[in-house]
């Protein structure tokens, strides 16, 4: 079961320049002063970016963990319920959000340590 602790945990492990901060009065991820995940006022889920489609994607096959409230839907966001989402996807999920924010020097930071 994640947590906010899990979600610092991995990217922390996963992501160069990371920044611990707020947006909202809630704790947030950036990268270079740019937002790429929150945790929301409930304290359970968390707001990421992805791409439209793979919103669309992640909301049909597991709306249990995957899901939009009227204010994103015009944004490229997906929340997560931190209890109910596979750490490995969260992972993966961290990473994409980080990369659609991320300058190139840090993309560049992250693909040259994975080599």
């Amino acid at each position: 079961m994640a947590d906010w602790d899990t979600v610092c945990r991995l990217a922390e492990r996963l992501l160069p320049e990371l920044e611990h901060s707020t947006s909202y009065h809630t704790p947030a991820l950036k990268v270079r002063g740019k937002l790429f995940a929150r945790l929301r006022e409930d304290g359970e889920s968390i707001v990421v970016f992805v791409d439209q489609g793979e919103r669309d994607a992640l909301l049909t096959e597991n709306p249990g963990t995957f899901f939009i409230t009227p204010h994103y839907e015009n944004y490229p966001t997906v929340l997560i319920t931190l209890a109910n989402v596979d750490e490995d996807q969260l992972g993966e999920l961290l990473v994409e959000s980080w990369r659609r924010k991320a300058p190139k020097r840090a993309l560049r930071a992250l693909d040259d340590a994975g080599d």
